[in-house]
């Protein structure tokens, strides 16, 4: 059961705004993030970037892939690997869901926005079926579209 989410979290510190044109989101989750000291405080600083990440289960556990947290410019020999592997933090049942659905062609699990709550770096992962470029060109008109709409209608 997908719970609901905010639209803009107070703490947004990245969103991938990629994501939304190449995939079509069909459920999202939060989960927390498994970081060392230094990449919170990369992340902290907004140095992180969604933009190619996927999730991906393994044995059993979520695990974000090919996210890039800069180094921390204060740290020492004790910083982290810019690309590593980080677990996420899910309940069982939300787990058992994404291997279900990521069982189809075509569904993958992308990184949708990084923020903070209550202090713990969190992450939006959607579900998403990729998209065909016609598709994408459909989007792009509907939202030129609503843009128009919009626009004459204020000038009213």
């Amino acid at each position: 059961m997908a719970k609901k989410h905010p639209q803009k979290p107070a703490n947004l510190i990245a969103q991938n705004k990629k994501a939304g044109h190449d995939y079509s989101i069909l459920e999202t989750f939060e989960a927390g993030l498994v970081l060392t000291g230094t990449e919170i405080k990369s992340v902290r600083k907004g140095k992180i970037n969604l933009r190619d990440g996927f999730a991906r289960v393994r044995n059993g556990e979520a695990y974000l892939e090919n996210v890039h947290i800069s180094p921390y410019e204060q740290g020492n020999q004790f910083n982290h690997d810019p690309l590593r592997n980080r677990k996420l933090l899910l309940h069982r049942k939300e787990i058992d869901k994404l291997v279900g659905i990521t069982k189809n062609k075509g569904i993958t699990i992308v990184p949708l926005k990084v923020y903070l709550k209550h202090g713990f770096a969190k992450v939006l992962i959607g579900v998403g079926q990729g998209k065909h470029e016609y598709d994408k060109r459909e989007t792009l008109k509907r939202k030129e579209q609503d843009r128009e709409m919009a626009r004459v209608l204020k000038n009213r």
